[in-house]
């Protein structure tokens, strides 16, 4: 494959000129001829407004086939992309556009109508996304140019725009080409600092990992576009490979993810774990605890039947199209992949984090072992900072082609990101097998170190209680000394079974602490109005729990 990332990109626009590239689902499709001749006319505007190469571009919007398109023509132009996710308060958008620098911003008009161009002082001019008019700017040629954005063009093309027109830069592999802002778990947002190296590394992977994806396969694309997850491998591989990236443009509650996998037959999926989940514990577990299923589970031979039958069931639910499922984003509920390995189910977790852009390790569905992530990918190296990697815990290190640059502005925690010799600390923990797969065993942030010094990992305890009757969710948390158990539990089956919070609770507390060492138990639980608050990937914003 190419070196270069903005060669891809222009060579897949001209070699699947006719095909679909983008689609708004239940929307407007765009072909790579369409979007090609869009990002030619904002890399026009782009110039007759004064924007130079390195100049930084937030984007703040929906998912859509008109932010995919702008985020292209950043990139290809030599503009460093700031993309931010539209979930964001108007005052954290602000803080991002004024930290980053940014000269524009794109925004939908959703986002827009909360935000205040007189607290982004520096910026030249507000875009929107949908259809690329002015809605604010400092100088009126902006504004002229715009307006006049078709016949600049036509000057430009005049005998028809062709695949021969498109001659993007060339970039040098460690130039700066997105500020990522972190989705915020552990607090303050920082903005990582992506090479264009880092996005080609991330697509050369997944070229050799999910080689079988052709032009013209569908994908449905319901991750955050401007998380790197997302960004990486439901939108920049598949148009590089010259996919169809079909965007959910609404919240992606898991009835329209269905309904899109249903119509649309994706043949990749990229998700979460808690979409996953979902589907096991609203459709599956409550035919599993059926009397006659579990009869029929109980006789030799059948239960192979039964389990394939459950298996195509799910793959069908699923669009039965797919040659795998990629999770990742969080952690997997235990009992959840124990099942879907039991019955044969197409998936694979991997591991990964935005300062990685942001893979580190995956392995394909056939090959990984029960509970691990997977293997170091391509181009990388891991290692575990432990005396004993495969027998005790010890933080998560990686160096290689997919680590950023570092924080912008911000040399210090940049500094404190790298070990003195170079590798990035992940935060995360685990132990490596003698075969190289990884297992996660949690953040070092959320470890907690118990009354005798014993290390105790919140998240094995919240996967535990969260298998149990009448939890939907849970954090496990320390106060005075103590550990608290933070629920947010199943109120309608609660309703229907008739049985008390209180008491469903207190009985989870005994049943739990009966399968945990006496340094770990739970000393109370304490149960939530409503669920927890997440990151637009679903991942529990614990930071905001930690006092109780």
């Amino acid at each position: 494959m190419e070196k270069s990332l903005i060669r891809q990109i222009e060579n897949s626009l001209k070699e699947h000129w006719d095909l679909p590239a983008l689609s708004d689902y239940k929307g407007a499709t765009y072909h790579y001829k369409d979007i090609a001749r869009r990002i030619a006319k904002l890399h026009i505007l782009f110039e007759e407004c004064g924007l130079k190469k390195g100049d930084k571009v937030s984007i703040c919007g929906r998912n859509s086939a008109a932010w995919g398109t702008v985020f292209l023509a950043v990139v290809t132009y030599g503009a460093v992309a700031v993309p931010i996710l539209h979930e964001f308060k108007a005052d954290n958008v602000h803080n991002i556009v004024n930290h980053s620098d940014s000269r524009l911003l794109f925004v939908g008009d959703v986002v827009w109508e909360y935000l205040n161009e007189a607290m982004m002082p520096e910026l030249e001019a507000v875009i929107l996304i949908n259809d690329f008019s002015i809605l604010h700017s400092k100088d009126k040629k902006t504004t002229r140019v715009r307006e006049s954005l078709n016949e600049y063009f036509g000057k430009r093309y005049p005998k028809n725009f062709r695949p021969e027109h498109l001659s993007f830069f060339t970039e040098n592999p460690d130039e700066l080409a997105i500020i990522n802002y972190t989705s915020g778990t552990t607090g303050f947002s920082k903005g990582v600092m992506l090479p264009y190296r880092s996005l080609h590394s991330n697509i050369a992977f997944a070229y050799k990992a999910l080689d079988e994806l052709k032009a013209g396969d569908s994908v449905v694309a319901m991750l955050p576009t401007a998380h790197m997850y997302g960004m990486a491998f439901e939108f920049l591989f598949e148009i590089c490979k010259g996919c169809h990236v079909q965007f959910l443009t609404r919240l992606p509650t898991p009835k329209i993810i269905l309904e899109a996998f249903a119509e649309t037959k994706p043949r990749l999926i990229i998700t979460v774990p808690l979409i996953l989940e979902k589907i096991y514990r609203n459709s599956l577990q409550p035919l599993l605890r059926k009397p006659s299923m579990r009869a029929l589970l109980s006789l030799p031979v059948v239960d192979r039947r039964v389990l394939k039958v459950i298996c195509n069931k799910l793959s069908a639910t699923l669009g039965g199209n797919f040659l795998e499922v990629v999770i990742g984003g969080a952690a997997f509920n235990q009992e959840v992949e124990r099942f879907l390995r039991k019955i044969g189910f197409r998936y694979t977790v991997g591991y990964g984090m935005t300062e990685c852009a942001p893979i580190i390790t995956y392995e394909d569905w056939s090959k990984t072992p029960l509970y691990s992530c997977g293997k170091i990918v391509m181009n990388m190296e891991l290692r575990i900072d432990s005396p004993d990697p495969q027998r005790v815990v010890g933080e998560v290190q990686v160096r290689g082609s997919h680590v950023m640059l570092g924080y912008y502005k911000n040399e210090e925690t940049t500094r404190e990101a790298f070990t003195p010799d170079g590798w990035l600390r992940t935060g995360d923990l685990g132990v490596l097998d003698k075969n190289g797969y990884l297992y996660l065993r949690g953040r070092s942030k959320n470890m907690i170190v118990g009354a005798s010094g014993q290390n105790i990992y919140p998240e094995e305890i919240e996967d535990k209680i969260n298998n149990l009757p009448y939890v939907v969710e849970s954090l496990v948390v320390e106060s005075a000394g103590k550990l608290i158990a933070l629920v947010y539990p199943d109120y309608e089956a609660l309703r229907i079974s008739e049985k008390h919070p209180d008491a469903a609770m207190a009985e989870m507390l005994a049943t739990i602490n009966a399968t945990l060492p006496a340094y770990c138990r739970i000393a109370s639980v304490k149960t939530l109005p409503e669920e927890f608050e997440k990151t637009p990937k679903r991942s529990i914003k614990r930071f905001m729990y930690q006092q109780t």
